[in-house]
């Protein structure tokens, strides 16, 4: 009984380091998926969080000028995108679809159980909240604001993920299929270009242009989305080197002939 009690226990499930790297990888995955929709609803100011003034830079000619202001989300969009290059060079398509789903519907989970949470009613005491900073702050009204994003919103931002994904998956796979295991930065670095760009204006249209409570014109939004491209083109060209130095430590992980053969597999998955 003993010696099959031992058996069991080195078969073990987390003794194999294919299941290990995809429960660490697909964790942060979907952490940082679920931050980044929660971080969102904050907008800043790049040039003056860097102490610069703003660009105010008339685009195309417009009368409407334009600044680098984006979302919180935008800061850990980029790098969702090259956690999926590097899921998709070991497990395949298959595995970036399969995140994808548990992503989505852990985020559903989290907004549903925000939205849940808005409807108890709050401890008096709790109300009104004195700070040094902001002075008397109304704690149920903050939070409500902060946490209620609008349904058009959400959906515009799982809409978004969810095309971007496909695309993201689909242009790395037929890069690898003719170019091999050569050009890794092509394959992530291009496929994450094209993607975001998808992401940026899905999101923008969808929130905000289609959304009756908006109402935004369609060059205001293509001219937000140019700018939000902007900032995820240059992070997808500085998140390269990251690429290829966990590319790096993964295959030192998993050793040479395993992570040989899971790339090898990865093609094949659908």
């Amino acid at each position: 009984m003993l010696e099959e009690d031992k058996q069991m226990e080195s078969a073990s499930p987390l003794d194999n380091k294919a299941n290990m790297l995809f429960i660490s990888i697909g964790g942060f995955f979907i952490a940082n998926a679920i931050i980044a929709e929660f971080i969102g609803v904050k907008v800043f100011s790049l040039e003056k969080t860097l102490g610069y003034e703003p660009l105010n830079y008339p685009l195309f000619g417009a009368e409407t000028v334009i600044s680098l202001n984006l979302t919180a989300g935008a800061l850990l969009w980029p790098l969702e995108f090259a956690i999926s290059d590097i899921i998709n060079e070991y497990f395949g398509r298959r595995g970036v679809k399969v995140l994808t789903y548990i992503t989505i519907i852990f985020v559903t989970y989290a907004f549903l159980m925000v939205f849940s949470t808005m409807q108890l009613t709050p401890t008096e005491y709790w109300i009104t909240r004195n700070t040094a900073e902001y002075g008397p702050v109304n704690m149920e009204a903050a939070f409500n604001t902060i946490f209620g994003q609008g349904l058009w919103i959400i959906i515009g931002s799982l809409v978004a993920f969810f095309i971007g994904q496909l695309v993201d998956v689909t242009i790395f796979y037929q890069v690898k299929k003719y170019t091999g295991e050569k050009y890794l930065w092509l394959r992530t670095t291009g496929s994450t270009l094209v993607s975001q760009f998808v992401d940026s204006f899905v999101v923008l249209l969808i929130s905000f242009y289609f959304n009756p409570a908006t109402q935004w014109g369609f060059y205001t939004v293509m001219m937000l989305g140019v700018v939000k491209y902007f900032y995820k083109f240059i992070m997808a060209i500085l998140l390269t080197p990251l690429i290829y130095f966990l590319h790096n430590v993964i295959d030192d992980y998993l050793g040479e002939s395993l992570a040989k053969e899971m790339k090898k597999n990865a093609m094949r998955r659908k």
